[in-house]
């Protein structure tokens, strides 16, 4: 069935089926995804990591799908009923549901109103209700031989009614009937809800909607409305196709027990086929709505790991709070804490001016350029603290309010607690927020992904495949970027390729023990770095200051020979490559041919290029070209706000309804879907993602219920 999978994904991911042969292969092995998306490229036409992980992902399921499939005809043959028919269609099935709807007249079940009537000897009654064409006697009658006291069967009706039992559970187990009622049910049943009328959940008091229209954050509001006791639900479909479907699989033609069968149908489907069909399709919605809620959480995490970070400032991290003070923590250039402070300008306390002496000794002492201010409680008195500080300080000053999402969780957690063991909780806090601004990757590493706040009803979602989308991204992110050998942190060492939690301190410690590596093949020294756990990390750990300049780079070790092949064609040295001086290197390239050129490399044209990129930039940083973060200098009011202003916003979180931007007054706007862009968009991510930096225009304010309404399309996208 091997041949079978590949063939199914190529289809549906569109691509080459050698490739996505290679790919299982190369899973198989034991490889990660960003060494093969980066590294193994000849071998898979270039997939992108996230193509690369939907393929394992459906490769995984079509797998367990075959494994399903096998497990059900052993079952079924064990109990000597498998037929050739009944086999080709387990084959053909698509679906674990259809496999199961194939096996579950075969399916071992508890006791039941049929399993009954057929323990007292009522199966072939059932048959002759169900098979009898033309003439037949009155069904009293027919059923008058099988009265019998003994086996509790004391009237004809009794014996009429175990019969109907029989025939509605044999009917509810028809695989083809249940997979065309589901097909039906999906088609044309509409989901209702009814519930408070105030409250969180107004909007569903009295709400109906197709299922095949409702959109999946709706599901997700009313699964938890549900769950609260807010919100009841109910199903309806077409009923009368459904009973003629129902009449068409029982019913023959001229069976002179039409209304009894008729009366089978209506039962199978209200109290057997029914019940089942709605959990399913209830699960299907909640499955297809955590899919894309996940989806959407990761699609809002990737750009938020890949801010540019903010290089070359001494930072005050400022941990906002009310009655125990604002926690301060400067922070240098390369995220060293210098100093830490408690100052009191937010009430009950409003020691503004004692505050301000103390902000502004710390700024004269450090140096600080920036200050990151966490986006919690007593965020907005904070802000309009250090915006009025700013125009009273006489030196280069700007600030940007930073999501501390999660920051509660690093400094409770063990790891803040190895890292700053001499530092309370909310200082910590402090220093996690003023690295975020310097560099968000390294920092937010260090947080569940789950916690870091971005997405919707993330904590409804299964935690587990949750956690398995998001560690991929933060993955892909900690790869694309790379990681400085000698500066990373445990954290963010084990989110490298290839590098397990025991490696990655097993690294710092040979750190701690040897001094700065000076090399990656020292790597091959670290205790429990095997050559497979080197060759998946080797390219994603940088040494900045290396002896070889290619280990400044995402060039493999594998391809070094292959890089200084072809500086050797071109004309060029490593001096001229660390000297920026490799300005015809493309051009040289193209005047060999590429396929020639990556020939006598001994690689293939896309490592070629990939080699070539990184000489013409050796240690670049791919987030320097992205967008930098918006620093500010003054905050706005909501009482400010006006209608029709134009106003510069950072996009914080993408939902499937819209994007919420900060635009600088503590409470972001949301731009709903219809005002991101003149174009139809299917979802607010093809037209915005977070940290974009974007003009948005006010079109409504409500300060009751803090809420403000923007249109990028109405102002345009910087």
């Amino acid at each position: 069935m091997t041949d079978t999978i590949v063939a199914i994904l190529a289809k549906e991911l569109n691509q080459n089926i050698t490739h996505v042969e290679n790919v299982a292969k190369l899973l198989d092995e034991g490889n990660t995804v960003p060494f093969i998306a980066r590294y193994r490229k000849e071998m898979h036409g270039t997939m992108d990591d996230q193509t690369i992980r939907t393929l394992a992902d459906r490769l995984q399921y079509l797998r367990g799908l075959e494994t399903r499939r096998a497990e059900v005809k052993e079952a079924i043959a064990a109990q000597e009923k498998l037929t050739d028919e009944l086999s080709a269609a387990i084959d053909k099935a698509q679906t674990l549901a259809e496999i199961d709807d194939l096996y579950r007249p075969f399916r071992p079940k508890r006791r039941t109103r049929a399993s009954v009537a057929r323990e007292r000897g009522l199966e072939p009654l059932a048959a002759l209700l169900r098979d009898t064409i033309g003439q037949g006697m009155p069904a009293e009658e027919a059923a008058l031989p099988f009265v019998n006291a003994e086996k509790e069967v004391l009237t004809p009706q009794d014996a009429l009614a175990g019969a109907q039992d029989i025939l509605a559970e044999d009917l509810s187990d028809d695989a083809d009937v249940r997979k065309r009622l589901r097909a039906l049910l999906f088609r044309t049943g509409i989901l209702h809800t009814t519930g408070e009328e105030d409250g969180t959940y107004a909007m569903y008091h009295d709400f109906s909607e197709p299922v095949q229209k409702i959109q999946s954050h709706r599901i997700l509001a009313i699964n938890r409305g549900e769950k609260e006791g807010k919100l009841k639900t109910s199903l309806s479909g077409d009923d009368a196709m459904t009973q003629m479907i129902l009449r068409g699989a029982l019913i023959r033609a001229k069976n002179p027990y039409i209304d009894i069968l008729t009366a089978v149908c209506e039962d199978s489907y209200s109290r057997l086929i029914f019940p089942s069909l709605e959990r399913e399709i209830r699960n299907d919605l909640t499955d297809a709505a955590n899919e894309q809620a996940i989806k959407t959480f990761a699609l809002n995490l990737r750009p938020l790991l890949m801010q540019p970070p903010v290089k070359g400032k001494v930072t005050l991290g400022f941990d906002p709070a009310y009655r125990t003070g604002c926690k301060l923590a400067v922070v240098d250039e390369t995220g060293k804490v210098l100093e830490t402070a408690v100052i009191y300008p937010t009430p009950p306390h409003k020691k503004i001016e004692e505050s301000k002496k103390t902000l502004h000794q710390l700024c004269k002492t450090h140096g600080i350029t920036a200050i990151a201010i966490g986006n919690g409680t007593a965020s907005k008195e904070s802000e309009i603290f250090i915006a009025d500080f700013i125009k009273e300080y006489d030196g280069n000053l700007a600030y940007m309010v930073v999501s501390e999402a999660g920051a509660s969780v690093y400094s409770a957690s063990k790891l803040g607690a190895e890292e700053f063991p001499d530092y309370d909780v909310s200082l910590r806090s402090a220093v996690s927020i003023a690295r975020r601004l310097q560099d968000p990757l390294a920092e937010l590493v260090k947080i569940d992904p789950k916690a870091i706040g971005v997405g919707q009803y993330q904590h409804d979602m299964p935690q587990a495949r949750l956690g398995e989308a998001l560690d991929g991204v933060v993955e892909d992110c900690v790869s694309s970027v790379g990681v400085d050998i000698n500066t990373a942190s445990p954290a963010l060492l084990v989110r490298v390729a290839g590098v397990s939690k025991a490696v990655s301190k097993n690294i710092t410690a040979y750190r701690e023990a040897n001094g700065r590596f000076s090399s990656r093949k020292q790597l091959l020294k670290v205790k429990g770095l095997g050559p497979k756990a080197y060759e998946q990390c080797a390219g994603f750990l940088r040494v900045p200051d290396g002896e070889n300049l290619l280990d400044r780079t995402a060039v493999h070790p594998e391809s070094y020979a292959a890089a200084e092949t072809l500086l050797t064609l071109t004309g060029y040295t490593a001096a001229d490559a660390a000297n920026g001086k490799l300005t015809d290197l493309l051009p040289r390239i193209d005047q060999l041919g590429r396929e020639d050129a990556a020939s006598r490399c001994g690689v293939g044209v896309p490592t070629l290029m990939d080699i070539a990129g990184e000489l013409q930039k050796p240690g670049r940083d791919v987030r320097e070209a992205l967008p930098a973060p918006v620093l500010r200098s003054d905050v706005l009011a909501l009482e400010d706000l006006k209608p029709g202003m134009d106003l510069i916003g950072t996009v914080r979180n993408v939902t499937d309804f819209g994007a919420f931007v900060d635009i600088g007054v503590h409470q972001d706007g949301l731009v709903h879907i219809s005002e991101l862009s003149h174009k139809f968009l299917r979802h607010p991510s093809e037209a915005v993602k977070v940290g974009d930096v974007c003009t948005v225009r006010v079109l409504s304010v409500n300060p009751k219920n803090h809420r403000i309404s923007l249109s990028i399309k109405q102002a345009g996208k910087v």
